[in-house]
């Protein structure tokens, strides 16, 4: 039978169409001309002035701190949930597997204004503390799906070899259950990581004076044009940095 070509042109089709603009932003950051319209030349200028930039770097670091803890976070309550989904039936996992769901399809503005109202209903100042606590509610739905693909997979039998061998049940969950799991957990902790680290519409409603996470740096940047070229070395160095994050987690996914 003749091979179709017609795969290998859609393929190629939306390839282009998903990094053509990222191969131009990665091209006008090492670009002389400010505005990007026409190429002037090769430079580092804006890499330079991006290292002079100390708020973008303070907003860097409030990003990551919210990240890694709400990754951390994300990872030891996604196991336990992805656990009690797995193992455990009756109508009470049903509503919890229903809660687990919503945040992966529920609008991020309509997360965000929820959020925003249970914190001033509660009483509770907008700051790190809400941020936090509103990227551990979505990453936490993440984790806990990758985690439950990785139990469907699981042989229990191990658990049972193990207790025949006279481990204790907690032996046995810390020697044979955890190390089996850990890829995929570490895996969906580099998913909520990357979600966390780029999320704009969730942390605009929930942040507070203070807390200007990165995306809400790059989101006032914007509004001046002479900040532009800035704005693209910056964003070359996070698309550098979420491929390797990303080829890490589908490298941990593949060993698991």
């Amino acid at each position: 039978m003749k091979r179709s070509w017609l795969p290998s042109l859609i393929t190629l089709v939306v390839v282009v169409f998903l990094f053509a603009p990222l191969v131009v932003l990665v091209m006008n950051s090492f670009n002389a001309s400010r505005f990007g319209g026409e190429w002037d030349g090769f430079t580092w200028n804006w890499y330079e002035k991006l290292w002079a930039a100390d708020e973008v770097w303070e907003s860097l670091a409030v990003t990551l701190k919210i990240a890694v803890s709400a990754s951390l976070a994300s990872m030891i309550l996604g196991t336990l949930a992805a656990y009690a989904l797995h193992c455990f039936r009756s109508w009470l996992q049903d509503v919890h597997q229903m809660l687990i769901t919503v945040p992966l399809v529920m609008p991020d503005i309509l997360m965000g204004m929820s959020l925003l109202a249970l914190f001033v209903i509660s009483g509770v100042e907008t700051g790190l503390l809400t941020i936090w606590i509103a990227h551990v509610t979505f990453c936490l739905s993440f984790v806990t799906m990758v985690v439950l693909g990785r139990l469907q997979d699981f042989d229990f039998t191990l658990i049972d070899a193990a207790r025949d061998l006279g481990a204790t049940r907690t032996q046995s969950v810390r020697k044979v259950l955890l190390p089996l799991l850990l890829p995929g957990v570490l895996a969906g902790g580099l998913l909520a990581f990357t979600l966390s680290i780029d999320d704009y519409v969730i942390t605009f409603f929930v942040s507070g004076p203070g807390t200007t996470t990165l995306p809400l740096r790059v989101a006032s940047m914007m509004k001046t044009s002479r900040s532009l070229p800035v704005i693209n070395a910056l964003s070359t160095l996070l698309i550098g940095s979420t491929f390797l994050i990303a080829a890490l987690s589908f490298r941990l996914q593949r060993r698991t």
